[in-house]
């Protein structure tokens, strides 16, 4: 109903409108009700300011509300994480190296984008359009890629340690830059 409503609205009138899904949700149920919602009437042009309605920590809002932004490529701000589901493929624990390096990264304002793929499969795909990529390899090697291209191997480390020191050594040099 309030895709409906923004839809008409601006379709009439021509003014600033500043738009949500005000029937809050939890943290998960809400951010998807919020991003199909938002996600559809900024898709097609409406909206000038957002409002995510969480029954969360109001900074969870702005964080989804950032991230749908980042999404629909309208902001560019902090780490954007490109990660492949789990699969029997993986070489290495993705879900856990994709919430610790989100979670360690949390603070960075400077756009930059980070692919972790678990497997050689899809990894050389998502890294190549990626700021820093990742992918897993047999026998504890695995590629590290700078700026979609490939650049060393690491071997049996933490990866999460690796790629979060790696992120914030190359935003130090782009800031020395």
């Amino acid at each position: 109903m309030a895709v409906a409503a923004y839809t008409q609205l601006a379709d009439i009138d021509d003014c600033p409108l500043h738009i949500g899904i005000t029937e809050a949700g939890s943290l998960r149920a809400g951010t998807v009700k919020s991003s199909i919602g938002l996600g559809n009437l900024l898709w097609s042009g409406i909206g000038d300011t957002i409002r995510v309605s969480l029954s969360a920590h109001p900074s969870e809002e702005v964080k989804v509300g950032y991230e749908m932004l980042k999404s629909l490529g309208l902001r560019r701000r902090g780490v954007t994480v490109i990660s492949c589901p789990s699969c029997a493929r993986q070489q290495f624990d993705v879900i856990k190296t994709v919430q610790e390096v989100e979670q360690r990264l949390e603070h960075i304002s400077e756009s930059i984008t980070v692919s972790i793929i678990g497997c050689i499969v899809n990894g050389p795909g998502e890294a190549k359009e990626t700021d820093i990529g990742l992918t897993g390899g047999g026998k504890g090697n695995h590629q590290i890629y700078v700026n979609g291209i490939t650049d060393h191997i690491i071997r049996n480390e933490n990866v999460a340690d690796y790629i979060v020191n790696f992120v914030q050594n190359k935003i130090d040099q782009r800031k020395l830059s």
